[in-house]
């Protein structure tokens, strides 16, 4: 995939230091805000897919979270959902400035985590145009509960004593011990279900970012393990396109059905596959789907060719 030439690299203060983001100056007023998933890096957690929506003219900016990648803070690799919340709201008060775009058309996107986050944003951000959860974490303690299917009691109890360790040292100030992001069952990782392995094939295809720390804070896991922002769907009213995987066993495709089920605004697009089906066999379909969602809430047209090849695809539609 070629870098796009256009892009340029942004900063936006918060929380006493400055987050990175590229920017990606579009054509049609409409912009989108981007974010990685749960410890993933702007560009392989977002590169694939704001590629084709800058192409399709809209403005795309997509950035790190503190403590994470180009941006600023420490200590370094910890997650935390609060702080990852507010550098969306600053995103936001970035993009609603950038010259090309229309304040009134600004959609929001994550997967993951991150599309966890979105439900959150949507929800507290009622001027927004739209917003896309893709592969959502909705239920934090449901994936957590199903996780430890996948992994061995004598792993499951080292990882519990490692977090233990680096929250208490986080207390002392030393450096963060830290935890992979995905591994095999019986090693210490954050997740060893089947599709959490795809990640590094789905996101870092040939070690594309090899700057990429496929790694966390191992005090970040109770945050996440904890985090249900699927409760703010009722209070989600701008248009929400919800899109989960049936063989998800990372974050679970039924607490984002349910998601969609609640939010007023809300359609829901499902497809075969696992958590990274979107980057990896299902990459085409999910960005017709996306590009067309966006281009109806956005610019009130669809981009040229997406209305066929969405309703071709094989996802289904609610």
């Amino acid at each position: 995939m070629r870098t796009p030439a256009a892009r340029q690299k942004v900063r936006f203060a918060v929380g006493g230091t400055e987050c990175a983001a590229w920017h990606y100056p579009g054509t049609n007023g409409g912009c989108v805000i981007m974010a990685g998933g749960g410890g993933v890096t702007k560009e392989p957690g977002t590169d694939a897919f704001a590629a084709r929506f800058h192409a399709a003219g809209f403005t795309v900016l997509a950035f790190d979270y503190r403590r994470l990648g180009e941006s600023g803070g420490r200590p370094r690799q910890v997650v935390r959902v609060k702080d990852q919340l507010a550098d969306w709201q600053a995103a936001i008060a970035l993009a609603a400035t950038l010259p090309e775009v229309d304040p009134a058309r600004i959609a929001v996107w994550g997967f993951s985590l991150s599309g966890g986050h979105v439900l959150r944003v949507a929800a507290r951000n009622p001027q927004l145009a739209a917003a896309i959860a893709q592969t959502p974490n909705a239920d934090g303690p449901a994936a957590s509960r199903n996780a430890t299917r996948f992994q061995t009691p004598l792993a499951t109890l080292r990882l519990t004593g490692r977090i233990l360790r680096d929250a208490a040292g986080g207390l002392l100030g030393l450096s963060p011990v830290l935890v992979p992001l995905a591994g095999e069952p019986g090693t210490v990782t954050m997740l060893a279900t089947p599709d959490s392995v795809d990640g590094d094939r789905a996101l870092n295809p040939g070690n594309r970012y090899p700057e990429w720390q496929q790694a966390i804070a191992a005090r970040s896991v109770p945050g996440i393990a904890l985090n249900r922002p699927g409760r703010d769907a009722p209070r989600i009213h701008v248009p929400l396109l919800v899109l989960v995987c049936d063989q998800d066993r990372t974050a679970l495709s039924e607490p984002g059905v349910e998601v969609a089920a609640r939010a007023p605004r809300a359609e829901l697009v499902r497809f075969p596959g696992g958590h990274y089906a979107p980057f990896l066999d299902e990459h085409e379909p999910a960005v017709r789907a996306e590009l067309s969602f966006l281009g109806r809430h956005l610019t009130g047209t669809e981009p040229a060719g997406q209305s066929d090849g969405a309703d071709a695809s094989p996802a289904r539609r609610s």
